[in-house]
């Protein structure tokens, strides 16, 4: 970011007011600043530094009761109402489990918080907002109407961070897909082996591929290339048959998953939005370069997914059916779903 050092406090805060209707993140790209010296800028102006400290920041989320939980990459927003309890922590994975709020974290990626108060539309809108060591957010909680003020003020007094400016490290830059024709074979041997989708991430690690590489290298019918626009169709066709579905997004710090079906579509523009009571999801539809049906053995049976990548192969999101201990397995009603969806046309692509 290599305007960061050249932009004073105050010529920060000019461009936020000059811009007021902005998204903060399309704010900070325009201005060549992660989006943590935005809000950084703003400390003792509305913004307070916080303990970033996973185990000690989560139990205090915990007792705001109803918030909504925003998670977000360059290309998807997730957002879902509920109330953060049933903490699990770990030192590499902790989890959120609710029925509302469902999230794998990761804590090592969370390197900044902040309070924030911000008057919108008249009213005191407060959040607290994670970022990583790049100062790219990886976790949002927006307060609403029935939140816990005196919670809130609580976590103020007592989860006061150090008042130090924060240095931020240079963003990663997206990994490729990476994949090796040579063990292919082993690729397909390995997870026709598979007993729970968790064990994906560690063959494609043992065998130095990653996810979208290993999908190029192991073929039907464990992966099938589907069109760009199957993703959409595939939102569509969840909408109009209210189909129960698990849809995944995240970044490197957490991942949010939507539990259920998805009813309201509201296109705008690049954007496809599910506008659903509880759960709202935003969608750069324009970004999504590859789409693949993926099939993975598990105890259960398959576990079938839908997952889209971006044109560097960054993963946008993913779709599964809705499977849930002591439920109902929508697998066979998803399934049917993803036969109709388009596949990859290669002529196609390079008329």
């Amino acid at each position: 970011m290599a305007s960061e050092a050249s932009m004073t406090k105050d010529t920060i805060l000019a461009a936020i007011a000059e811009n007021p209707k902005a998204r903060p993140r399309d704010l900070a790209d325009k201005l060549d600043l992660p989006e943590a010296a935005l809000v950084n800028a703003q400390l003792g102006a509305g913004a307070m530094r916080l303990e970033a400290a996973l185990t000690r920041l989560v139990p205090a989320i915990c007792t705001l009761g109803e918030v909504m939980a925003l998670t977000r990459n360059e290309s998807a927003v997730h957002e879902k109402i509920g109330v953060y309890d049933n903490f699990h922590p770990g030192d590499h994975a902790s989890m959120v489990l609710t029925q509302d709020i469902d999230l794998r974290i990761f804590p090592r990626h969370w390197a900044h918080a902040f309070a924030v108060e911000k008057e919108v539309d008249g009213a005191i809108r407060r959040s607290i907002q994670v970022f990583d060591a790049a100062g790219d957010a990886v976790h949002k909680v927006i307060l609403r109407d029935r939140s816990n003020l005196a919670a809130w003020n609580l976590i103020l007094r007592d989860l006061k961070g150090p008042e130090v400016d924060p240095i931020f490290a240079p963003r990663d830059p997206v990994e490729g897909a990476k994949g090796d024709v040579g063990k292919a074979d082993i690729l397909r041997r390995e997870w026709d082996r598979m007993t729970d989708t968790h064990q994906f991430l560690r063959l494609t690690a043992k065998l130095k591929m990653n996810r979208l590489g290993a999908y190029r290298m192991v073929g039907g019918p464990h992966a099938m290339a589907l069109a760009p626009d199957a993703l959409n169709a595939a939102l569509v066709a969840m909408s109009e048959t209210t189909t129960p579905v698990m849809i995944f997004v995240g970044n490197r710090g957490c991942i949010q998953i939507h539990s259920g079906p998805i009813n309201k579509l509201v296109p705008m523009g690049p954007w496809q939005n599910v506008m659903d009571p509880g759960f709202n999801l935003h969608l750069r539809a324009d970004h999504v370069a590859e789409v693949w049906l993926v099939d993975k053995p598990t105890k259960r049976g398959p576990a079938v997914s839908i997952e889209a990548f971006d044109a560097r192969g960054m993963l946008i999101l993913q779709c599964f059916a809705l499977r849930k201990e002591g439920g109902e397995d929508q697998s066979a009603q998803f399934r049917a779903l993803t036969d109709a969806l388009p596949r990859h046309n290669p002529e196609e692509a390079l008329a």
